[in-house]
């Protein structure tokens, strides 16, 4: 029985795949360029080749691939798409189209022109992995379960701010769930406004076995609290610091006590150790945070997480955590099983857990580093 997790970023996508029959340990793990990057260099090809471009496929995540579109615009390239891809760029077509992006529908796409460099855009291709993982000898067969975790910002009504409608779905999930697995669902059950997760589950259609998908932030944090260390804290201040976005959760008995997210390349040291500094005492509001071009911050009525207690450590993930390197505050740096990289990884399979009953014992005994055989990775066809 295997387990596939991926956990797609703006700068890498990181892939477990393990067998249920061994430790995590044993899992087979990539560190790839993320889908993003890599649509990126399609389009950059296409710029250089001065050849009109069509993107196909479906809502993925922006970032590089958006300022590439913008490129190749600005270079003179024409570039069409259909609805589902346009709104990568812009949940509101009309801003797709003010951009210049010449929109079609799939059969105007089908009676374009050789030339047109076509690009499927997608965050999650199983094909792909399939086939890398075939280059090892390697099968993807008899899959118990695929997670995958995007960051979705949602679809906002046109008149109400991305960032608020972002953050109200967080505290939203809090309120109802108090729970990080809360952010993740079985892809039947996505709401139908977390857009790219529903884009992430129609690109994995051809599956034979349940998908789980799940907000990155919050995987990668849940992920997190299986670094033996960060488990024995009986209360949990951790900042997740992605290459887009900032997320960090304050953890005690209770469940969720505090949230709150920026936008990263807007912080620097001294104002993200003034955000947590703030958020550990329990003194950090939702407009100070909004305010500074983040999305939000909301805290429950408990206890400050006390910085002055010589014990107390702020757990760092994430592949922007060098942010706060040098700051004065005590920080560890988190590295569930050993890869700070694949900490999403882990709390996917947890979140799964949570969601896929038949499967909570296997994967928390594996989790919670209890052996379930004694078979060896070599002993495994």
């Amino acid at each position: 029985m295997k387990f596939l997790a991926v956990d797609v970023g703006t700068g890498t996508q990181d892939v477990l795949l393990w067998d249920a029959r061994l430790s995590l340990e044993n899992g087979y793990k990539l560190v790839l360029p993320s889908p993003t990057l890599m649509i990126r260099r399609k389009i950059q090809i296409a710029i250089k080749q001065k050849q009109a471009l069509v993107l196909t496929g479906v809502m993925m995540g922006g970032g590089p691939s958006g300022w590439a579109v913008e490129d190749a615009l600005k270079a003179g390239c024409r570039v069409y798409a259909t609805p589902q891809a346009a709104r990568t760029l812009d949940d509101d077509l009309e801003r797709v189209r003010e951009l210049g992006v010449i929109l079609l529908s799939e059969d105007e796409v089908a009676r374009l022109p050789e030339g047109v460099a076509r690009i499927c855009m997608q965050d999650f291709d199983f094909d792909l992995l399939r086939r890398t993982f075939a280059l090892y000898r390697i099968g993807l067969r008899d899959l118990a379960a695929v997670a995958v975790a995007v960051f979705d910002h949602g679809n906002a009504p046109v008149e109400e701010s991305d960032r608020k409608f972002r953050f109200e779905y967080l505290k939203k999930r809090v309120l109802e769930e108090n729970r990080l697995s809360a952010f993740a669902y079985i892809s039947e059950s996505i709401p139908g406004d977390l857009t790219r997760m529903q884009a992430v589950a129609e690109s994995a259609g051809g599956l034979d076995c349940p998908l789980v998908v799940m907000d990155s932030a919050p995987a990668a944090v849940l992920g997190a609290t299986f670094d033996p260390h960060v488990a024995d804290m009986p209360a949990k201040l951790i900042v997740n610091l992605g290459n887009m976005h900032t997320l960090s959760f304050r953890l005690g008995a209770e469940g969720i006590a505090g949230i709150f997210e920026h936008h990263t390349p807007m912080l620097d040291a001294q104002l993200l150790e003034g955000l947590i500094r703030k958020f550990a005492a329990g003194t950090l509001s939702n407009d100070e945070v909004y305010g500074s071009h983040g999305h939000g911050a909301y805290l429950r009525a408990e206890a400050p997480f006390n910085l002055a207690d010589p014990a107390a450590e702020v757990v760092l993930t994430g592949p922007r955590r060098g942010l706060l390197h040098g700051c004065n505050l005590r920080t560890c740096n988190a590295a569930p099983f050993g890869d700070m990289m694949l900490a999403g990884c882990y709390g996917l399979l947890a979140a799964a857990a949570d969601l896929l009953p038949e499967n909570t014992d296997k994967i928390f005994s594996a989790l919670e580093n209890k052996s379930l055989t004694e078979i060896t990775p070599w002993d495994i066809e």
